[in-house]
């Protein structure tokens, strides 16, 4: 300490020193002049005055010498400071390690194709997202081992059971709802060559690639105690009973050449759509018959319906003479667009799910009713055309194209024909799932969410700016995943540049998250989009980073996977308090 003080003491001296030799001039006169008074004065003065005078000096010069000995020593000396060198950048011996240290946009893709499976997280339960694991909730994204190397066709996952479609089309089920010594998934249907499933409460609808829907009991007791079909075999004219039980759900009235192309369920209904655009709703419960209107028949009820199976399907044939493109459920509502950007909606409407004005006196709708859509563009020039529809829970979305055309006064419009991509919500929100930043328990005239509306960005494929639409929406039953039509790219390659990086589409996440379903690793409820950190955050900590990152996903493309080409992309799955990312076909 002694030293650096001295140090310090010196420093300050040399600064005193440099400051008198700038100003020694002025000084120099200012001295030369008082000295002449000072002469005149002792020449007068007697011998008694000169010591008086003399002490004063020796007086006052030691308490200027005790002053700054004080302040010499009261100065606050900081610590020496440490000297840190910047550590050496890691080491690349190629482009592609280049790319991983510059883009964790790049990494992600990369791992996506060289390790596909499953992430899940939220309620474990039922040991659904976590079946090797005792943990009620899983906080953040995990793998679920068995899918490790793995691609999917579907997934679909409830509390406690999930579901999902294997790469040759067999369904595999898991949790304690299917059987509470299941360890993992197990082949049930086998041999159908399955390309979607979706699920009810207690049940699983199955859609095969020729457009057969098959219904089967979630739980293993009920498919072995249930009947067994007659189903043909590879040898001619010969039958054997199926090994589960299982119903077929077919449409009646099918022309030439009309098969079933999607399918959609809520806890007790579902809807199923032809390729000519026809629609057509059922039972897809084993206890309860639809008593809600979701069915989009009037009068129809467990008492009213048509001898036959409780579960055949009907055809709404009030719309009849639409060409329906999109279907959606949530638990006890449906909805439906056509290709002309008309959305219809049919069911519960407790807390306005379906868009119109909530009346206890009729709290359900029975009928397809034309949802208004003109009504939230009144005013703005623009003219919407709905795109696509998605529902779950008591929520409803909406994504509108808006064109901008001339109004009635305007004499030279700018914009005309430019296209904005909205979304619109409505139902309940006091969970967040509105996602609009508000906290709504009931929301019947649709509201914007605006952190996914009225975005662009530049194309430099295009050379043009274009709108950012919503390439998907997944709803559980009280929160949503987006994923957002960006522009992406994954063109990188042994020929481009080592600074020529991938990236993929960006996710946004909201709604409920008393099961930590959202994947933050926080349990509260989110009412505004947000981002999450890419699944596979380790892999950017063994690259040195210690920036945030977001999840992005990966868009469709042709990799060499096993030694063969596969077309693959990264999808999302919101089910019942759970949900997963997954890579499929």
């Amino acid at each position: 300490m002694l030293s650096s003080r001295t140090s310090m003491g010196t420093g300050s001296l040399l600064r005193a020193a440099r400051n008198c030799k700038v100003s020694r001039p002025i000084q120099k006169r200012r001295i030369q002049s008082g000295s002449q008074a000072r002469v005149a004065s002792i020449s007068k003065a007697s011998g008694s005055s000169r010591k008086a005078q003399a002490l004063l000096s020796v007086t006052i010069g030691a308490g200027l010498f005790y002053a700054f000995a004080q302040n010499a020593h009261a100065e606050a000396v900081p610590a020496p400071a440490e000297v840190t060198f910047e550590q050496p950048r890691q080491k690349v011996s190629s482009r592609e390690e280049n790319r991983d240290l510059i883009s964790s946009q790049h990494l992600q893709v990369k791992k996506s194709w060289e390790n596909p499976g499953v992430y899940a997280w939220g309620s474990n339960t039922g040991k659904v997202v976590a079946p090797d694991s005792g943990e009620p909730f899983i906080k953040t994204p995990r793998r679920i081992a068995y899918f490790d190397g793995k691609i999917i066709r579907d997934i679909k996952l409830d509390r406690n059971f999930g579901a999902a479609v294997t790469e040759n089309g067999d369904l595999l089920q898991w949790g304690t709802g299917y059987s509470k010594d299941c360890e993992g998934p197990t082949p049930t249907l086998k041999g159908k060559d399955i390309v979607k499933i979706t699920i009810s409460r207690d049940r699983i609808l199955a859609l095969s690639s020729s457009g057969t829907v098959y219904s089967l009991p979630a739980a293993k007791a009920d498919q072995t105690a249930g009947p067994k079909v007659s189903e043909s075999t590879w040898f001619p004219f010969w039958t054997s009973r199926s090994s589960i039980s299982y119903r077929k759900l077919q449409p009646s009235d099918m022309v030439w050449g009309e098969k079933v192309t999607d399918i959609s369920s809520g806890l007790e209904h579902c809807l199923i759509l032809t390729s000519k655009g026809r629609i057509f709703s059922a039972a897809s419960g084993t206890e309860h018959f639809p008593s809600k209107g979701q069915l989009g028949i009037p009068g129809l009820t467990w008492t009213t319906k048509p001898e036959g199976p409780y579960d055949q399907p009907h055809e709404i044939h009030t719309l009849k003479g639409f060409e329906i493109s999109k279907i959606a459920t949530g638990d006890y509502h449906s909805l439906c667009s056509d290709k002309q950007g008309r959305v219809f909606a049919f069911g519960d409407n407790g807390v306005g799910q379906l868009g119109f004005e909530y009346s206890p006196e009729s709290p359900t709708i029975d009928a397809p009713s034309l949802l208004p859509i003109d009504q939230l563009y009144k005013g703005t020039n623009l003219v919407p055309r709905v795109t696509s529809v998605a529902a779950g829970g008591a929520n409803s979305f909406f994504t509108i194209d808006a064109t901008r055309v001339a109004g009635q006064s305007e004499d030279d419009p700018k914009g005309l024909g430019r296209i904005t991509a909205d979304t619109w919500a409505c139902g309940h929100g006091i969970y967040g799932g509105l996602g609009n930043g508000r906290w709504t328990h009931v929301q019947s005239t649709p509201t914007k969410i605006k952190a996914l509306s009225g975005l662009f960005e530049y194309d430099e494929a295009k050379n043009e700016i274009i709108p950012i639409r919503l390439s998907h929406l997944s709803v559980g039953s009280t929160h949503v995943s987006a994923i957002m039509g960006n522009v992406t790219y994954v063109g990188a390659s042994d020929r481009s540049s080592e600074n020529d990086t991938n990236w993929g589409a960006d996710v946004l996440w909201w709604g409920g998250n008393e099961f930590y379903q959202l994947g933050t690793g926080k349990r509260n409820n989110v009412n505004n989009p947000v981002y999450l950190a890419p699944l596979d955050i380790q892999a950017d900590k063994q690259l040195g980073r210690t920036e945030e990152h977001r999840f992005q996903i990966t868009p469709r493309n042709v990799i060499r996977f096993g030694g063969r080409s596969v077309s693959v992309e990264q999808r999302i799955e919101c089910g019942r308090g759970v949900t997963a990312v997954y890579s499929g076909t």
